[in-house]
């Protein structure tokens, strides 16, 4: 065994890079821009208010860009955040 090596022969495995990086739908986690573009398709389609639908999509899916940018697992970091009693109550 070389020093310039420092893994085991035999305990190496090669990953996909697909299987490291996280699922993302236009830039966004595949579930925020689902639920984003239902509540938008809702709005546009089912009450007939086609640019409220368009903002809420383009807003809803901007912001979702811009949190997977910064943490592409913001959403479940969000989750746990929430899930916190909040220690220091006044």
């Amino acid at each position: 065994m070389s020093a310039s090596s420092s893994t085991v022969p035999g305990f190496e495995v090669p990953l996909h890079r697909s299987l490291t990086e996280p699922i993302l739908l236009g830039g966004a986690p595949r579930a925020v821009t689902i639920s984003v573009g239902t509540a938008a398709a809702a709005i546009g389609l089912g009450l007939q208010l086609w640019i409220p639908g368009l903002v809420v999509w383009l807003v809803g899916q901007s912001l979702a860009v811009w949190g997977a940018r910064l943490d592409p697992q913001f959403m479940q970091v969000f989750a746990r955040h929430v899930k916190h009693r909040v220690l220091l109550d006044v």
